[in-house]
């Protein structure tokens, strides 16, 4: 296959044995050609405007800039630019801030060579490719790509009960919310997530994670 018609592609991770496996592993099926590296996302951003790679493939928690800011930033300048998120994180709170920030794919870690190339192919064909079962429903089942929560919906939570459910979206536990806040029952604290699910008709952690990160509770650096 000619370089012209190779996929062209640009790796972001902090970890330089990661990026330059992950080059080999492309550059070895001969459908791809990586293009350029970074290992932060202030260079991702400058990189992607100088090469214009077709996707690119981003690691979420790295120095200076994040990858789901670095990824807003590059799909507001180049909108044909497809972005992967390759991550150790599988949570519904990151996968909707990386949906929302623009990208077309999420794939953790953990994924064999095989997923990372098929992936890849989706991607670039312009396709919406996110791994595991219970990521296709986040999306599919919510009619597309979440958008954010209305302010008034969010104005329905007081101040303490948005406290709560950041702190709940996290992953942090009864007994460690009820220690942070000074409260020595773990049972108050359940009782008052469980008042916030039934306000906001959601049935789960994850779900609850997914309307915190929708509702802006959540910065990108608090849900790695």
């Amino acid at each position: 296959m000619s370089s012209e018609s190779k996929i062209k592609v640009m790796i972001v991770d902090d970890h330089a044995i990661v990026r330059e496996g992950i080059a080999e592993v492309l550059e070895q099926s001969g459908e791809f050609e990586v293009v350029g590296q970074a290992g932060d996302g202030e260079l991702a951003v400058e990189l992607a405007q100088e090469l214009g790679p077709d996707v690119i493939i981003m690691d979420i928690v790295m120095p200076f800039k994040d990858g789901i800011a670095a990824c807003r930033d590059i799909t507001a300048v180049l909108p044909d630019t497809r972005v992967l998120m390759l991550t150790a994180s599988n949570r519904d709170s990151a996968i909707v801030q990386a949906v929302n920030a623009g990208a077309t794919g999420y794939l953790q870690k953990l994924s064999g060579k095989e997923m990372l190339l098929s992936t890849l192919r989706e991607v670039a064909g312009g396709e919406f490719s996110l791994q595991g079962e219970a990521a296709r429903r986040l999306v599919t089942g919510m009619g597309g790509a979440p958008g954010p929560v209305p302010p008034d919906e969010l104005n329905r939570l007081t101040v303490r009960e948005r406290d709560l459910l950041r702190m709940f979206a996290r992953g942090m536990s009864y007994a460690e919310i009820a220690e942070v806040r000074g409260n020595k029952n773990p049972m108050t604290v359940r009782n008052a997530v469980y008042a916030i699910r039934r306000k906001l008709g959601v049935g789960s952690r994850q779900e609850m994670g997914v309307w915190a990160a929708r509702s802006g509770l959540l910065d990108d650096d608090e849900l790695l």
